[in-house]
């Protein structure tokens, strides 16, 4: 097992994380209410789901080896669905009112902010319920970050136990998990508002673009040369299906 069981659940979360965007396009209160709690359903799927795997594969870590080489990178993959899931909770916009319409003008995720500013438009629950939704929102965010620091020191302990290991697609794994996390720590500089979280956020933004670039440039390269395209994860089927073969002849 690897941390890759977990990109068709964080899929969810991305979904869910993008519901705000798509209310900011909608001048219709109703409908921007609707496609917020949509995507609050499917951050609810995605979330408790990819806390189930990450137990399993805690477990995993624990009773036997790392990874191997070829897939040690797999092991930043559960930076995703706790950067992406605190990020989609919590994002500032800003909201302006035309007549009985919202019209939500936002940079990116904003399921809290947008629940505390439909929720009182449309009637929803008490007055005090998009704020609430807000808040509760922003500290399930900051302790899925802290928690996310968690699995950034394994995972960077990981990699310098492997010491030298192959480049492969698989490397395309680093860039999201630090990506989503380094936008979650921006965001959290941006609502309390926080010298200590910009500057994390904007080293670790730094380190996601050099990392992208390299990455990058190594992709371009072995697609070039024709030694990119092998898939470490089908090195043992392929193993195995051999011996499969060869016990047949005999």
């Amino acid at each position: 097992m690897t941390a890759v069981w977990l990109l068709p659940i964080v899929s969810c979360i991305v979904a869910a994380s993008t519901g705000a965007t798509v209310a900011e396009v909608l001048t219709n209160a109703q409908h921007a209410l609707w496609t917020v709690l949509a995507s609050y359903i499917l951050w609810g799927i995605g979330v408790p789901l990819s806390l189930m795997v990450m137990v399993i594969y805690l477990q995993r870590l624990t009773l036997h080896k790392l990874p191997p080489k070829t897939v040690i990178v797999s092991v930043f993959l559960p930076l995703g669905p706790l950067g992406q899931g605190g990020y989609g909770l919590v994002q500032s916009s800003q909201s302006k009112i035309y007549g009985n319409s919202i019209l939500i003008m936002a940079r990116a995720m904003k399921l809290g902010q947008c629940a505390k500013e439909i929720f009182p438009k449309t009637g929803t629950l008490e007055q005090s319920s998009g704020p609430t939704f807000y808040t509760l929102g922003f500290l399930v965010a900051l302790i899925f970050w802290a928690f996310g620091l968690v699995w950034l020191f394994f995972a960077l302990a990981s990699i310098v136990r492997s010491k030298h290991f192959p480049f492969n697609i698989g490397w395309w794994g680093f860039t999201f998990p630090l990506g989503v996390f380094a936008t979650s720590t921006c965001q959290m500089g941006t609502e309390l508002p926080s010298g200590f979280f910009r500057i994390l956020g904007t080293i670790l933004s730094l380190a996601v673009v050099a990392l992208w670039i390299a990455v990058g440039a190594g992709t371009l390269k072995g697609a070039m040369s024709g030694q990119l395209f092998f898939a470490p994860c089908l090195a043992d089927l392929r193993v195995q299906e051999e011996d499969k073969d060869a016990g047949k002849v005999a």
